[in-house]
């Protein structure tokens, strides 16, 4: 296990701990364990870790297709679950659409404010006229309660039923090739983004830059092949690979970059 851990970054240490809490858990008890939404690097580490046990396996589910936020079933390797046992619900928001139109952040806001944890629901969808959101079944009742308006607009929430369709998630990745100094977050920001240096560590320093869903203020901080970086007002960027290294020693990057919705 120690080997493992040394490629994770130490400030990962505490969920590394978590997880590997879980596994004996479920090693000890014979009986599955369910998180709550993960976000895709956090559900990489747990995969790490539980297949270093030929005796369990992972299951995931986020309900919506090619959810980002899923949650996750650490289970014994004759486990074979439904999807019921994920626990999950999805809801959709109403509200008066012909006067206002809601937001992600507007959301996200306010599922935050009435006390929930980032945890305890999953991927937010939005349409022109609609909204959907995954959640824990466990917390459905308190916020279907608590719920009641966005901002300044009243909402009603309905769970979606089996005849409705769920909101598809259209992203489309664009790749492309960099060369850069460093791997410093700054400077790759800056790169990719088409941005100055000293512009990149302003929004870096306003914690404005989250590496792997996690805010980063520091300008130095080196990314690895694998980060999603997203800087607000930017867009998302994925580091695939890098490609060795040019005759003036600067280094081949792979990035993909999220196409921006007009």
């Amino acid at each position: 296990m120690e080997h493992l851990i040394q490629h994770f970054r130490k400030d990962e240490q505490p969920f590394i701990e978590q997880v590997v809490g879980w596994q004996r858990e479920v090693e000890d008890r014979y009986a599955p364990k369910l998180t709550d939404f993960l976000d895709p690097r956090q559900r990489f580490i747990v995969e790490s870790i539980v297949k270093q046990s030929e005796d369990l396996k992972v299951f995931t589910e986020g309900l919506f297709e090619n959810a980002e936020r899923k949650r996750m079933l650490i289970a014994p390797s004759y486990f074979e679950p439904a999807e019921e046992e994920f626990q999950i619900t999805i809801y959709s928001i109403h509200y008066p659409t012909k006067f206002v139109q809601l937001r992600h952040p507007d959301v996200l806001g306010s599922l935050l404010s009435i006390g929930l944890d980032r945890s305890k629901f999953g991927d937010i969808r939005l349409t022109e006229n609609t909204v959907q959101f995954a959640l824990t079944m466990e917390i459905a009742d308190y916020v279907r309660a608590h719920l009641t308006s966005i901002g300044k607009v009243k909402v009603h929430l309905e769970e979606v039923d089996a005849t409705t369709p769920y909101i598809q998630n259209e992203e489309k990745w664009v790749e492309n090739s960099y060369t850069v100094s460093s791997m410093r977050l700054d400077v790759v920001l800056a790169t990719i983004a088409n941005i100055s240096r000293q512009k990149s560590q302003s929004l870096i320093n306003a914690g404005k830059v989250k590496v792997n869903w996690t805010v980063r203020e520091a300008v130095a901080f080196e990314l690895q092949e694998g980060d999603i970086v997203s800087a607000r007002g930017f867009g998302r960027m994925k580091v695939i690979m890098t490609e060795g290294r040019t005759k003036k020693d600067k280094i081949r990057l792979q990035v993909g970059r999220l196409e921006q919705k007009t």
